[in-house]
């Protein structure tokens, strides 16, 4: 017997969407406290991103400075194997 799809209401997905974008909870959180599953949720917070235009945030202070020195390291290791 097949199983039938869950049908959720915009009410319901706009709540969920806004737990992660406008709270602190990450998407498997939230699905978890709302019993969907995670990639469901991920995939409604891709689409609100996408159709309103936001970006992934920006990085903090911090978080770049470590990207750059990540970015560093690899090129480091780049040079290390091609010699």
């Amino acid at each position: 017997m097949a199983r039938r799809r869950r049908q959720f209401s915009p009410e319901f997905k706009e709540e969920a969407i806004s737990m992660v974008l406008e709270g602190d909870r990450t998407v498997a959180a939230a699905a978890r406290e709302l019993g969907i599953n995670a990639s469901t949720l991920g995939s409604w917070v891709n689409r609100q991103r996408i159709v309103h235009g936001e970006a992934e945030r920006p990085a903090s202070g911090p978080e770049r400075a470590r990207v750059r020195e990540l970015e560093w390291k690899n090129a480091e290791l780049r040079e290390k194997l091609m010699n």
